[in-house]
């Protein structure tokens, strides 16, 4: 199992040694050809504005955008769930629009609040560790997402279908929970056929 990683910002090498710690192999991702033979990718966190230019310079957007038709998994963490979501605002910013959420990014204020969580989910097992760090909030999630796990009120992790989305950095979390389900999700895609697009 080879799970990429969008290495442009944030903290991608937490990222791959979690995967490496749930048993799955961890690849750079930072053109479209670094997509090949991948079985699902994460989003991490960074500046998004940033992130999107870069996706669209590298054409990594429309590779994206593919990628989640051939039913790969896709996972956004923080950044990456803003990335993800249909509708930003506070302030609008444009993305790719694959998840059926809307996130505000300056939800904290000017996004200083960090903090550490623990809280039940659906996931099962013993309540996630959440790491917020200047964390977006999911203010409104359509019909077919699955909201997976709450804080303050609000989702934190949810999915829709393929795409996987989390507000807090589990990567910077000793429990693998969330990475582990993230590579169910892609076992579960190949097991079915759906690795590139078969």
């Amino acid at each position: 199992m080879k799970v990429g990683i969008l290495a442009v910002q944030g903290d991608y090498e937490a990222h791959a040694a979690a995967i490496e710690r749930a048993g799955a192999t961890a690849v750079l991702v930072r053109t479209p050809a670094d997509l090949e033979g991948v079985d699902a990718l994460i989003l991490p966190g960074g500046e998004s504005t940033t992130q999107l230019q870069f996706l669209r310079e590298e054409g990594l957007d429309r590779a994206i955008e593919q990628f989640t038709k051939q039913d790969r998994p896709i996972f956004g963490t923080c950044a990456g769930a803003i990335l993800l979501a249909k509708e930003v605002r506070n302030p609008a910013q444009d993305s790719l629009r694959l998840a059926n959420i809307r996130v505000a990014r300056n939800a904290y204020g000017r996004q200083v609040a960090s903090d550490v969580q623990q809280g039940k989910s659906k996931l099962g097992g013993a309540p996630l560790e959440m790491v917020f760090i200047r964390a977006p909030i999911i203010e409104k999630v359509g019909k077919d997402v699955d909201v997976l796990a709450e804080a303050g009120g609000h989702p934190v992790l949810v999915r829709e279908k393929n795409i996987l989305i989390a507000t807090f950095h589990p990567e910077l979390s000793s429990d693998t929970a969330v990475h582990e389900y993230f590579l169910k999700m892609a076992r579960n895609g190949k097991s079915n056929g759906h690795r590139n697009g078969k």
